[in-house]
């Protein structure tokens, strides 16, 4: 079961909620056998009973097949808990302030790891009145390209995407930017302080 919904997670859920097997079973209209059989790993759910097992338990449909809840505990936004997150498939940028579980094309995304930025990916940063001036000297081609930039503040982040055969480069407010990042469609994000 660890590939599809856990018993354990179903059990833990359900206790948490203060409802016994029967009273789960009534909620969805099956026989509280079943349910039983899905806690001790006997069955599975089917498919088309995903969405109300994770409605009647009180969690998100990714949460339920993620095996864990998440919850928000973060109280305000915190710069250096800022994760990015690429889909493979469209290329949709996605960012959170603090630990999420994110999806995007029917997948799961894993956060991506920054690193300081190097002599093959650069970043110019020019003070032009009120703003900065971000320009990346790199390759935009189809096939090797800077996806996007982004400033983080601190309070909140501000992101421009970029496509290919554009310009590598971006304006953003001076006001309270802390730290760029910008990622390479091959070599994965970057990030630069800016003091």
């Amino acid at each position: 079961m660890d590939s599809y919904v856990t018993g354990a997670m179903i059990k833990r859920l359900r206790e948490q909620r203060k409802l016994t097997q029967e009273q789960l079973a009534d909620k969805m209209n099956i026989s509280s056998k079943t349910v039983s059989k899905w806690e001790t790993g006997r069955g599975y759910p089917d498919i088309s009973m995903i969405e109300a097992l994770a409605e009647n338990l009180g969690v998100s449909i990714t949460e339920l097949f993620a095996g864990e809840n998440i919850s928000n505990t973060n109280r305000s936004f915190n710069m250096l808990r800022t994760k990015f997150y690429v889909c493979p498939i469209c290329g949709n940028v996605i960012y959170s302030a603090g630990e999420a579980v994110i999806s995007c094309c029917g997948i799961v995304l894993q956060a991506l790891e920054a690193e300081p930025g190097d002599e093959d990916h650069p970043v110019k940063i020019e003070k032009c009145e009120d703003d900065y001036y971000i320009s990346i000297p790199h390759e935009m081609s189809k096939t090797h390209y800077i996806s996007f930039i982004a400033a983080c503040k601190d309070n909140g982040c501000e992101i421009v995407k970029l496509y290919p055969e554009g310009e590598a480069s971006s304006r953003f407010r001076i006001s309270r930017t802390r730290c760029l990042y910008y990622y390479c469609n091959k070599h994965g994000l970057y990030t630069v302080r800016i003091r």
